[in-house]
């Protein structure tokens, strides 16, 4: 996507019009088509999750199964009944990702920073989804292949990432 260019007028400030730059942020789906295309309608999406290898980490995937679309470049991962989702790494704003038919994004998410954390709270679900307008789909830690729960303290995710590879190089250490 090239920089865009907008005109500002200042004129409280007293500059008169000023022209500012804005370059697309970092890790944006590099498609300038993107912030043109609909939002993903949820029935069209299959959301997947599983544990990973790593303690304290999943891996979540969304793959478009209807027309080109996109949904929010950072999954929104929810658990159980706790307040919040997990924050993005890097720190982001809404931005569009886009998926092509039977494209597929990835992402990881750290759940607790040392599984052994007495401070970390067990659920019993986690909730994903690929767009905040979305409601997602819940997996019970069973299902996860945790059965003693999902511990969660500060838990935080990657951008959508058009590989697993790339997702998991993607989460911070």
């Amino acid at each position: 996507m090239h920089a865009r260019s907008f005109l500002a007028a200042a004129a409280t400030a007293g500059l008169g019009a000023t022209l500012l730059t804005f370059a697309p942020a970092a890790g944006a789906h590099p498609d300038a088509s993107a912030a043109r295309a609909a939002t993903c309608k949820e029935a069209s999406l299959r959301v997947a999750a599983s544990a990973s290898d790593e303690p304290g980490v999943l891996r979540v995937s969304v793959t478009n199964r209807g027309p080109a679309c996109v949904v929010d470049r950072v999954p929104t991962v929810t658990f159980g009944d706790l307040d919040g989702a997990a924050q993005p790494v890097p720190p982001s704003e809404s931005a569009p990702y886009r998926l092509a038919t039977g494209g597929t994004a990835y992402a990881a998410v750290r759940t607790v920073d040392d599984p052994g954390n007495p401070q970390a709270r067990v659920v019993d679900f986690v909730t994903v989804a690929g767009d905040p307008s979305h409601a997602g789909r819940s997996f019970t830690a069973d299902a996860l292949g945790l059965p003693d729960g999902v511990r969660v303290w500060e838990p935080v995710t990657t951008w959508w990432k058009p590989t697993r590879a790339q997702a998991d190089a993607a989460l911070p250490a």
